[in-house]
């Protein structure tokens, strides 16, 4: 059994925020092949993991929700992934 995530895990994902009880980021790519090759890479790693995001992708735009679906509210599984999938879009749009 899972615990819920605590606070200072939340602050520590920027980038996300918790709406209706998930946690989300909505990604903003160049365009839609773009959009469409973080999902295929994000998809690999979430079957890894065996914890699987709500998603969709309209154009250049993904949106996600994390929510460990067995406990009913968002754990440290969902923490972890997400930070995945921070560094896999940073890689991505890295201008160095």
């Amino acid at each position: 059994m899972s615990m819920p995530i605590s606070q200072q895990s939340l602050d520590q994902l920027k980038n996300w925020k918790v709406v209706d009880e998930k946690l989300q980021r909505i990604f903003v790519f160049r365009d839609f092949v773009q959009a469409f090759g973080f999902m295929t890479q994000v998809a690999i790693i979430a079957e890894k993991m065996n914890h699987h995001p709500e998603w969709s992708n309209v154009y250049k735009t993904v949106t996600i929700d994390l929510i460990t679906h067995s406990e009913g509210f968002i754990t440290q599984l969902d923490a972890e992934l997400a930070v995945k999938m921070d560094d896999i879009f940073n890689k991505i749009n890295y201008k160095g």
